[in-house]
């Protein structure tokens, strides 16, 4: 194809009738190295290697617990469910040509930086894996861990294979969710000519295979690995073996590798996809004045990959992480209540965190197929708001989760001590239910320009650029208000329901308060796969509006694709105000199975910690300085990254003067080269910072405790730390999600034809607070919600280093 011919015989043509042709950036798909080996290998081996597999899965879990082989069967089905629906979104038409070639060009881009990013990530966590395998050989065990006879040896490979685990299941996670995002897209743009429900229908669906793919890895990992273990380490009751109550905290690898993908995929991603958004707008919009995802703009492409790297394969990996953590800590807190009250099979407080959420499943996947499109396509009906589509799957999702909570609490958590506990914690689990709720009610208020916050914020900006950024701020300040009191009711209610359900210990002290709390975070996290769904959809609407809006289609397919975007733009800002709810209940339990690991260890009580000791305050504020200089150095990676790309789109303006006039071709490759080596180079720093604070704090005050007689002060300063850290961590990224996202969507209701539309002063003044706020919602916010869950599991992995 010459597309140089094609462009210079199209200067002499209207605008709608220029030839639509854009460059094929592929030079030859890429699918990762498993796939090409199992698509050389026959289908009865495949069949028979399958077989086996799961052959063995199925004995394991038969050898583990009736429950374990629940869970397995349900996953099974989750994934069968999940290729049904990426069946039936492929069989969708991918459109016209011109939106075939943009969409090639996007899959090739994102496909290309996820493969280089973990090349990167897996490099990094080899290492820290060899680095875990050496603290381990010459740390020390628990009592529990010497009675049973598992040595150094077996602990430190135990652990490793764990972390190597988590973090391969999270990177598929990512990987899933970038992989159905780059297909999907160019399916929606197609479908938008036709009707706006069935395009949001094909976004839904496509979102739903990789929520339901995200979920049910989280959990048959945890479950494949927890089965393994028992079944290997010969667990039963009987003295010199291992008990099962102690069983969970092999697990903390897992999460720890979950966290640590988790964490560089949504730095890297975060970095990309912002990084390009903000020269492009910057130059394209500010500069030149063309409208967003024109093909004029050098820097398109990069912002429509950043859309599938950033939002979708690390929102993926970040959900994957947020539901692993939450299993393992809770099913750590299982165990140690189960122990202190002499629970006779305490494989049902143990397991319900993988019961409960193989339920999310199954109703996630009913709310997911109740968005049905229209009967008859060819019929045109009123465009319905997508957000009351999809609140009404919301709402029948939560109806469902509270009947199935309701359920499993009486089928695993009834006790013949406690008669009424699992009526006690499936209240405990309604409040989490309700807090979920509450979150996404807040998110949307505060960022659908539906709602006063967001309109008072559009109307600052008719009076200038500044006034933007005032009342943005401000509103993102006003923002942390609700949610922390939404949290607070609920952290309390839940403890105090857990400790009034009548489980007592040897000495009569109610022991059921933290679980309680537990429990709650799990009924928060029982529609995590619907929510992510909603998630996800967000950029694939995105990524469709720049198709159509490069492939020069009518007014009328730009107007769909512009509503089901700003809904996006809702969905996500509520999937990340939802994210840090649970972040923060996920803390929270991780910071008490922090202490139960530390007691084991110490063999001494470890339950409070005094910041009124010189050390354990400095701790503390070493915490919350961590937050704030990682997200400055996330946002001034964004901001480097951007000015890279504005220098470069305007020296291709000003060396090739024909692109705005379509005589000349823009070279797209070049920008998506410059961002996605700006985003690797860029991650390492936060990164590592994040990664190393923790160990750091713990070794030197350890050794200071030492030489000062002050035994456990690594450990008191470390927990400090991790508790300073994370109410600052939910403070600022409920800060900066909501500023983040609320600016977009004021920009979003200017461009409606509000307060003058597209072009007027207030438009530009709402392109910079939108700007301002693009490394704020979708760098360094989301990096944060897994940063305070990193922080926790990497204390509860080096736990015994603090000592």
């Amino acid at each position: 194809m010459m597309m140089d011919e094609d462009v210079e015989q199209a200067s002499l043509l209207s605008f709608n009738d220029r030839p639509r042709a854009f460059p094929n950036m592929r030079s030859k798909t890429y699918s990762p190295l498993i796939f090409r080996i199992l698509r050389r290998l026959n289908v009865r081996v495949v069949s028979i290697i399958l077989l086996i597999c799961f052959g063995a899965i199925f004995y394991m879990g038969a050898s583990t617990s009736p429950i374990i082989l629940f869970v397995f069967t349900v996953c099974i089905f989750s994934f069968l469910l999940s290729l049904y629906l990426t069946k039936w979104v492929l069989a969708k038409d991918e459109g016209p040509p011109e939106m075939v070639q943009i969409s090639d060009a996007i899959r090739d881009g994102a496909e290309g930086f996820f493969r280089t990013q973990y090349s990167t990530i897996s490099k990094m966590a080899i290492l820290l894996a060899f680095v875990i395998l050496c603290i381990y050989l010459f740390r020390s065990l628990t009592p529990q861990q010497e009675a049973a006879g598992l040595g150094r040896a077996m602990s430190a490979y135990i652990t490793v294979a764990a972390f190597l685990l988590g973090a391969l299941c999270s990177g598929i996670a990512g990987y899933v969710g970038m992989w159905v995002s780059v297909r999907a897209n160019v399916r929606v743009s197609s479908a938008a000519r036709r009707s706006a429900r069935e395009a949001l229908q094909i976004a839904v669906r496509a979102g739903g295979f990789s929520a339901l793919v995200v979920v049910g890895m989280a959990v048959v990992g945890i479950a494949i690995l927890y089965s393994t273990f028992y079944v290997w380490l010969g667990v039963d009751d009987s003295p010199g073996s291992m008990s099962v109550n102690d069983l969970p905290l092999l697990l903390v690898g897992y999460g720890f590798g979950a966290s640590f993908v988790a964490l560089f995929a949504q730095l890297g991603g975060g970095i990309y996809t912002k990084g390009a958004d903000v020269g492009a707008d910057l130059v394209g919009k500010v500069e030149q004045g063309i409208p967003e995802d024109d093909p004029r703009n050098p820097a398109v492409i990069a912002d429509l990959v950043g859309d599938n790297v950033g939002d979708c394969a690390a929102r993926g990996a970040d959900l994957f992480e947020s539901i692993a953590a939450e299993i393992i800590s809770a099913m750590i807190l299982g165990g140690t209540m189960a122990k202190k009250c002499k629970i006779e099979d305490p494989s049902g407080f143990i397991l319900f965190p993988l019961v409960v959420h193989s339920f999310d499943l199954v109703i996630s996947s009913i709310g997911i197929l109740s968005i049905k499109g229209t009967r008859n396509a060819s019929v045109k009906s009123p465009v319905e708001d997508p957000m009351a589509v999809l609140q009404k799957g919301y709402s029948l999702t939560i109806i469902l989760a509270v009947l199935t909570f309701g359920a499993s609490t009486r089928w695993l958590l009834y006790t013949e001590q406690a008669p009424s506990a699992w009526f006690s914690f499936a209240l405990c689990g309604l409040v989490g239910i309700i807090t979920a709720y509450a979150f996404v009610w807040i998110s949307k208020y505060y960022t659908d320009y539906k709602h006063e916050p967001v309109r008072t914020l559009a109307l600052a900006s008719s009076t200038g650029h500044g006034t933007n950024i005032i009342a943005g701020v401000s509103l993102g300040l006003e923002s942390t208000a609700l949610p922390v009191l939404v949290i607070s009711v609920a952290i309390i209610s839940a403890y105090w329901l857990g400790n009034t359900s009548g489980l007592v210990d040897e000495n009569g002290i109610p022991t059921g308060g933290l679980f309680g709390t537990a429990v709650a975070t799990m009924g928060m996290l029982s529609t995590a796969a619907y929510v992510l769904t909603m998630d996800m959809f967000g950029p694939i609407a995105d990524n469709a509006g720049g198709i159509v809006e490069m492939s020069q289609q009518p007014e009328s397919v730009r107007e769909i694709t512009d509503l089901l975007d700003a809904v996006g733009n809702t969905t996500k800002a509520t999937t990340k105000g939802f994210a840090i709810g649970s972040a923060a209940l996920a803390s929270f339990l991780l910071f008490s199975a922090y202490m139960d690991e530390v007691s084991a260890f110490a063999s001494v009580s470890f339950k409070e910690v005094d910041i009124a000791i010189p050390e354990v305050f400095v701790g503390g504020l070493l915490g919350s300085m961590l937050i704030f200089l990682f997200s400055a150095w996330a946002c001034a990676a964004v901001g480097r990254t951007a000015q890279e790309v504005v220098n470069e789109v305007r020296r291709q303006f000003i060396e090739r003067p024909g692109i705005m006039e379509y005589k000349e071709k823009p070279d797209y490759s070049r920008c998506v080269a410059i961002v996605a080596s700006a985003a690797l180079r860029e991650m390492i720093k936060p990164g590592a910072l994040a990664i190393a604070s923790p160990i750091v704090v713990g070794l030197v005050f350890r050794i200071l405790g030492y030489y000062t007689g002050q035994p456990l002060l690594g450990a008191k300063v470390v927990a400090s730390m991790l508790m300073f850290a994370t109410v600052c961590g939910i403070l600022m990224a409920l800060f900066l999600n909501t500023a983040g996202g609320a600016w977009d969507n004021a920009k979003k209701y200017i461009e409606t034809g509000a307060l003058g539309g597209k072009g007027s002063e207030a438009h530009k003044a709402a392109v910079t607070g939108d700007t301002v706020g693009d490394p704020f919602k979708d760098t360094a916010g989301p990096s944060i919600h897994v940063l305070i869950k990193m922080l926790a599991t990497i204390t509860l992995v080096m736990a015994p280093v603090f000592l």
